[in-house]
């Protein structure tokens, strides 16, 4: 009987003992899983703020704007700007590029519908019922940026910048949308790319501007050797027909591409004198505001005209509507408004094989 009280005991303390180990064990699992926990969160601290660090070590950002007086003004954006206020189409089209609808506190003033790449985007933003806002309706949004064109900062709409920069409220305006004398491509990369400065992503703002600068050289260099394309940008109003020369933005696009602008200094024109021009291709300029017929009736101007008839773009059925948004302020639409000049230009080019 003390035999077997014996063996009892021994194996309980053998048990015992097993599962003692056991229970270390698993304990220094657990210590293990946790110290691992910790160690992956401090790795993700350690991310945020490598990413903090980097963002405040690249500003503050100086860039060159505009007022009123198309004098040159310097602005310093301390931080990455939080509640921008984006008027007309360029404006609002280069920040949902950018990946920065969430910076806009207020958006107004399209003339086309925003392109189906940035529709979603555009979903959250607040639109305003007002096509131009007024300077009472942009202080109650309590802005710390406003991205615009030039026409909105007169005194009967928001006001010089000079106001709003007194009030901490820095301001752009884009080159091309009256700041700059002549209106280039160049103004439009340069607008792009200080978007990219002001809100800390170069990188993409680069990739716009690249997309862009790499079409053009494509197409000037493959019609370098072929006789060279005139043609016309034509805007037609009730009276009357206007051009837009070699100084506005459409002209600079146009030459860039290799082809000859007609009626260089720009201005009205009439019938006989655009017959008289008879150019190769001739692009008709149109804002559609939600009227989708819009372009075809401003081609069909041209072409259903008896007193045009004559013209060799008529003929060749080389007349081509354009959005003023394309090759006006573009913007981020640069690279349409190049792809529509080309096309119309040099359709062979993109031909399928």
């Amino acid at each position: 009987m003390k035999k077997a009280i014996s063996i009892v005991l021994a194996l309980s303390l053998v048990f015992g003992l097993a599962s003692c180990g056991k229970k270390n064990e698993n304990n220094d699992t657990k210590n293990t899983t946790n110290s691992t926990v910790v160690e992956k969160d401090n790795s993700k601290e350690e991310t945020n703020n490598e990413s903090e660090t980097a963002k405040s070590n690249h500003y503050p950002v100086t860039i060159t704007t505009y007022n009123y007086s198309k004098e040159p003004v310097e602005i310093t954006v301390e931080k990455e700007p939080e509640k921008v206020v984006a008027v007309y189409q360029n404006s609002i089209e280069t920040l949902l590029a950018l990946g920065l609808e969430d910076k806009i506190v207020a958006a107004s003033g399209l003339d086309h519908e925003v392109k189906p790449q940035w529709k979603k985007a555009f979903e959250g933003v607040n639109y305003l019922t007002e096509f131009t806002p007024s300077k009472e309706t942009v202080v109650m949004l309590e802005p710390d940026f406003i991205l615009s064109w030039y026409s909105i900062f007169s005194d009967k709409r928001l006001g010089d910048v000079d106001y709003w920069h007194n009030k901490g409220v820095n301001t752009y305006m884009s080159l091309n949308s009256g700041a700059a004398a002549i209106k280039t491509l160049d103004n439009e990369y340069t607008d792009i790319l200080n978007m990219g400065k002001v809100f800390n992503v170069e990188d993409k703002a680069q990739a716009i501007v690249d997309e862009i600068t790499n079409e053009v050289e494509r197409v000037s260099k493959a019609v370098e050797k072929e006789e060279q394309k005139t043609a016309l940008i034509v805007e037609i109003y009730k009276d009357y027909i206007r051009t837009y020369g070699k100084t506005t933005l459409g002209g600079d696009m146009v030459t860039q591409l290799g082809a000859e602008v007609l009626s260089p200094e720009g201005g009205k024109i009439s019938e006989e004198g655009l017959v008289n021009l008879n150019p190769n291709t001739i692009f008709v300029v149109y804002m559609d505001r939600e009227n989708e017929d819009v372009a075809t009736e401003s081609v069909n101007k041209i072409m259903n005209n008896p007193a045009l008839a004559s013209l060799k773009a008529v003929k060749e059925e080389s007349v081509h509507a354009i959005q003023l948004g394309e090759m006006y302020a573009s913007g981020v639409r640069t690279i349409d408004g190049i792809n529509k000049f080309a096309k119309g230009l040099y359709p062979h080019l993109y031909e399928e094989k």
